[in-house]
């Protein structure tokens, strides 16, 4: 289930692909200008020791290991010589303030208190979170801010998450991006703050070996995304909102060469096949790539699948949301997490609700996304008592560990809280 209306998913997109292009220019960075080595690029630029975390913050989990009380979904699948990093990603992490329980929405002139607010690391961090928490061994390629919030961002994702980091950098004199998020009504409202760094663009050279990578269609593709495809790797696409309301098909068909999946929602996906309902939309998307997914909010998400031929439709998952922000992503992490595991598209989408449907449980971003103790938890308190989740979701039995997994850590109101003085 991606817990988003049509306004939240064109936010969604809107802010992946268009919160930077309000600046033309960007602070100086220390790039290299062309990086063509098979090495990836030094994990810190500049940055004075006073102001960064441990020298090793950005690479102590190499191969993007999971933090230590993790479930591992692919390990019956493993073999010796099979790729260190499961899904590549990269794009902007955003520091993200989030604002809740509003008694009304802020009005010119007046202030409005909140009676809830979590802080956490956003953007593209999101889904490496989400990833990492179901157990893939994730790695990012992202610029980091050169300020505490960069620094934060980068110890929760890289210690804390186990994401890893190799391909990430600090930008020397770049201040991190920041987006003030208030949600009101099961409805959401973003400020953003930031400059454009040319810096992500030149990240990657050689990538690793992955087994899978996300690419957002609506900016540039970059060269590394056909090395990963063509060294196996499954690519993950989304669209997002035409803001144009152009809808070319043409286009979207040219974007989607070589991927596997394609995931927009239902108006969207209506909206490019130009058809009237999302079963004969998915239909229309399955001859543009291998696995056609259309999500549809609170009636769940339907997929066509080209290798069996069958179309699945997995019904939402029921839960109380408090807060939409990167629910989204975390469904496509569970649909990645589920697709590279070998599971059955209907397993997989299924995943792919109660990732998101527990996600929305909580606020934070990030940091709300659900590890394998979570999702234990809701089978054990609610799924396995419910007839029809206990049907739908009766192969967790065999997925989840027979020990106990503890839950993961969510956001707080702040960051640098002191033990003492």
């Amino acid at each position: 289930m991606r817990s988003e209306t049509d306004a939240q998913a064109a936010g969604r997109a809107h802010r992946t692909r268009e919160k930077f292009r309000t600046s033309k220019t960007g602070p100086r960075d220390t790039a290299p200008e062309n990086q063509q080595t098979s090495q990836p690029p030094d994990t810190e630029v500049s940055v004075p020791s006073s102001a960064r975390p441990p020298r090793h913050a950005g690479s102590q989990r190499s191969s993007g290991r999971p933090a230590k009380s993790f479930h591992d979904p692919l390990e019956g699948i493993r073999r010796d010589g099979d790729p260190d990093v499961d899904i590549f990603l990269t794009g902007t992490v955003f520091f993200d303030i989030i604002f809740i329980g509003l008694e009304a929405p802020p009005q010119r002139g007046t202030e409005v208190w909140a009676s809830g607010m979590g802080s956490g690391p956003g953007g593209v961090a999101n889904m490496a979170v989400a990833c990492s928490r179901l157990g893939l061994h994730t790695s990012l390629a992202a610029a980091f801010g050169e300020d505490l919030y960069g620094d934060y961002c980068r110890q929760t994702l890289s210690i804390q998450e186990g994401v890893d980091l190799t391909y990430s950098r600090y930008v020397t004199g770049w201040h991190s991006p920041v987006t003030v998020s208030t949600v009101y009504d099961r409805d959401r409202t973003m400020v953003t703050h930031g400059h454009i760094t040319d810096v992500q663009a030149r990240l990657v050279g050689q990538p690793p070996r992955a087994r899978a990578t996300f690419v957002d269609l609506g900016v540039e593709r970059q060269p590394w995304v056909d090395t990963i495809a063509a060294d196996g790797g499954l690519i993950f696409a989304d669209l997002g909102w035409d803001p144009e309301a152009r809808w070319d098909m043409g286009r979207l068909r040219e974007s989607l060469s070589g991927c596997y999946a394609f995931s927009p929602n239902a108006v969207e996906a209506m909206s490019y096949t130009r058809t009237d309902s999302p079963i004969e939309a998915v239909k229309a998307l399955s001859d543009l790539v291998p696995l056609a997914v259309v999500t549809c909010g609170s009636d769940g998400v339907i997929a066509h699948d080209r290798e069996t031929d069958t179309i699945v439709h997995a019904p939402a998952v029921p839960v109380e949301a408090m807060d939409p922000t990167g629910a989204g992503d975390v469904f496509l992490a569970g649909l990645v997490t589920s697709t590279v595991a070998g599971w059955p598209v209907g397993q997989r989408l299924r995943l792919a609700n109660l990732a998101a449907g527990l996600s929305v449980r909580h606020f934070g971003g990030a940091l709300a996304a659900p590890g394998w103790g979570d999702i234990a938890s809701w089978w054990a308190d609610t799924g396995s008592k419910d007839p029809a989740l206990t049907e739908d979701y009766a192969f967790l039995d065999e997925i989840l560990p027979d020990y106990d997994v503890p839950e993961v850590s969510r956001a707080i109101a702040t960051l640098g809280f002191r033990a003492g003085r």
